[in-house]
């Protein structure tokens, strides 16, 4: 089985984080994953990017995460692209959509929630409504959007057992796919998860497709 993890933040992108790139790539290529998605916070989310740059030097710092991760993992793992949408706490992990389809869509931290989700997915993009059930002193209250998105991520290793398994219910009656993801900030972090394959993963889009096509299996590690 192919491993990846499906959560990550890196430091140059996500202010919360203190995950370096050679960091990011030695613990993953030590634990034997196939591969990585960097999905940083967005713009509209806990960024380093400056709110006050032109949208095509805001999307480009953006991604300098991602490449920074890819230029350090080149012929040890895969590297794709990923970005956590924010809404006021609630957050939406996207899959399938690249740098070129950021910057050609400089209004979408201008439309709701539920039109970026629906356009997202229009798109072609895989959205999945990342810890659903997350309780934080910085959240007024929890935002479900199951009849916009894709899946739930319903194993989130640094939420507890309650928060998960409602994201479980959730998922059941509504049909949603679900996916896991280590929403890892730093080395330190022992407990993870992710999503399992039976084949290598070759792009964002593939794994967009696979998981749309229910395939994939969730993990969970220890280290």
């Amino acid at each position: 089985m192919y491993r990846y993890e499906t959560h990550l933040h890196t430091s140059v992108t996500s202010a919360c984080s203190r995950f370096q790139p050679e960091e990011i790539v030695e613990k993953y290529t030590a634990l034997g994953y196939a591969g990585v998605f960097v999905t940083d916070h967005f713009l509209n989310g806990n960024t380093t990017v400056p709110r006050s740059l032109p949208w095509e030097e805001r999307i480009k710092r953006f991604c300098d995460g991602f490449r920074a991760v890819r230029e350090c993992a080149e012929g040890k793992i895969d590297v794709f692209f990923g970005f956590e949408y924010s809404y006021k706490g609630t957050d939406f992990l996207v899959y399938g959509l690249e740098e070129e389809w950021l910057l050609a869509h400089s209004s979408i931290t201008e439309l709701r929630v539920n039109d970026f989700c629906r356009f997202a997915r229009a798109e072609g993009g895989l959205v999945v409504q990342a810890h659903p059930f997350r309780e934080a002193d910085y959240i007024d209250h929890i935002r479900l959007f199951p009849s916009v998105v894709d899946g739930l991520e319903t194993l989130n290793a640094c939420r507890d057992e309650r928060c998960n398994r409602l994201a479980e219910n959730l998922a059941n009656e509504y049909g949603l796919r679900r996916t896991a993801g280590s929403d890892i900030h730093g080395v330190g972090q022992k407990k993870l998860a992710g999503m399992a394959f039976s084949e290598r993963l070759r792009s964002g889009a593939d794994y967009a497709a696979r998981v749309k096509a229910g395939e994939g299996n969730i993990f969970t590690l220890t280290e």
